[in-house]
This record gives structure tokens, C-alpha cells and sequence, in this order.
């Protein structure tokens, strides 16, 4: 075995070791020896479970989209409070919650994960779960009115821009 090899193998992520090292000592009261040393042996350690872990690793495509996202993402989240907080204050029989499988295009986990996140960051959708072929998404709605619509919005307003984030 080479030495390079053989330090991949013991240190597969410089940078994750540096972190793990370097919050166990901020998580502590003291720097002392024993905070040093568990320090130390916990960035020897999480590093190779990591790698096993993630085998998966992030794509990045065009990060053109990524400001239109966002601020649409920002407006959506403003927009989606409003539309709650109305609902929440009004009566209840007009709210109508529901659940409704989105057919997934986007096929990378990370921008699955993203756009997971974005569900459930705006007020009102709540992504909750993911079939094992990672193709439908099942997210809950608090006032499903149109499904054809949402899951349209969902496609065409979040996850085609991660497509070309995530190829």
C-alpha cells in the first residue's frame, strides 16, 4: 500500500477531520489534555463512518439558477404565511388538508433533498415521504384545493431549477 492510500484510508477527509477537531474543542469548557486527545481520536474516527455513509456525492450543474431560486423561494415562503396565517384565523370547514404524490424527474438525491427542504421550508406543505425508487414524493398540504396545480407548481417552480443545479 502506498502512503497515500494508506492515509486516504486513515484520513479520508482532511477538511471533516479539521472540523470535528476543531468544534469538539469550541463544544468544551476547557482545552486541556483530555479535550485535546478526544478531539483528536473523534477526527480520526467520524471521517471513514462519513465516507461510508454518503457514497453519493453532490453534483453541481449551472449555478445560474440558483438567485432566481432563491428570491422565488424567499417570495414564495412571504406569500405562503400570509396564505396560512388567513387560513389558520379563518373558519375552519374551508380548509381542506390533504396528501398528493409529486412524480419526480430530478433523479440526484441531493437535489431531491433540496427540494424536500424547500417543501417543507414554505408555511403550508410539509414533504413526507419518499418512495424507495426515489420517483414520487408524498407531500402534505394544508388546504389541497387543486393537486393538478400544486404538483405543477412544485415541477415547473422548484424542481426544474434543481435539475439544472443537481444534474
Amino acid at each position: 500500500m502506498t502512503p497515500a492510500a494508506a492515509r486516504r484510508r486513515w484520513l479520508p477527509s482532511p477538511a471533516l477531520s479539521a472540523v470535528v477537531f476543531c468544534f469538539w474543542l469550541l463544544m468544551n469548557d476547557a482545552v486541556d489534555a483530555g479535550s485535546v486527545a478526544m478531539a483528536l481520536l473523534l477526527a480520526l474516527l467520524v471521517p471513514p463512518f462519513a465516507a461510508r455513509l454518503d457514497r453519493e456525492f453532490a453534483r453541481i450543474g449551472s449555478l445560474r439558477p440558483l438567485p432566481r431560486l432563491l428570491a422565488r423561494l424567499a417570495w414564495d415562503i412571504v406569500h405562503a404565511n400570509l396564505t396560512v396565517a388567513r387560513q389558520v384565523l379563518g373558519p375552519e370547514r374551508r380548509i381542506q388538508p390533504g396528501f398528493v404524490w409529486v412524480p419526480l424527474d430530478i433523479g440526484n438525491i441531493h437535489g431531491i433533498a433540496a427540494l424536500t427542504s424547500i417543501i417543507t421550508l414554505t408555511p403550508g406543505t410539509v414533504s413526507s415521504m419518499l418512495s424507495p425508487d426515489r420517483r414520487w414524493l408524498l407531500v402534505h398540504v394544508l388546504d389541497l384545493r387543486e393537486p393538478e396545480a400544486l404538483v405543477r407548481q412544485i415541477k415547473q417552480r422548484y424542481e426544474a431549477p434543481l435539475m439544472e443545479l443537481f444534474p
